[in-house]
């Protein structure tokens, strides 16, 4: 359970975090780094692609700074997995009304 989310942390089951991480359904991924800061390609989820998630929830930072090119998005689709890319806050909150419901997995940027 995401418990708070701020501008460069997050409190997840009572731990904080202070950097990009990803939320799998065993484990958290506490240093996420991508190959460019502010964009999401594929190789930077190749821990969880193999996962075979139905969604993956992606935070964008505080103002949305980060993006998914498309073409990240488009193989997302051909996998038949749903993407939801949101400012962090707002992903956040998706997250915790979706973690019980579906296999998910949430990737977050914490600042910007």
């Amino acid at each position: 359970m995401i418990e708070s989310y701020n501008f460069g942390e997050i409190i997840i089951d009572g731990t904080r975090y202070t950097n990009d991480l990803i939320i799998f359904t065993d484990r958290i991924l506490d240093n996420w780094w991508r190959k460019e800061g502010h964009k999401v390609h594929l190789e930077d989820l190749k821990d969880v692609l193999p996962q075979k998630p139905e969604i993956i929830i992606i935070g964008t930072g505080d103002s949305g700074l980060v993006k998914i090119p498309s073409e990240t998005k488009k193989y997302l689709e051909s996998q038949g997995i749903k993407l939801i890319a949101q400012p962090t806050k707002k992903a956040c909150q998706n997250y915790n009304k979706l973690k019980n419901t579906q296999k998910i997995i949430a990737a977050f940027h914490l600042t910007c």
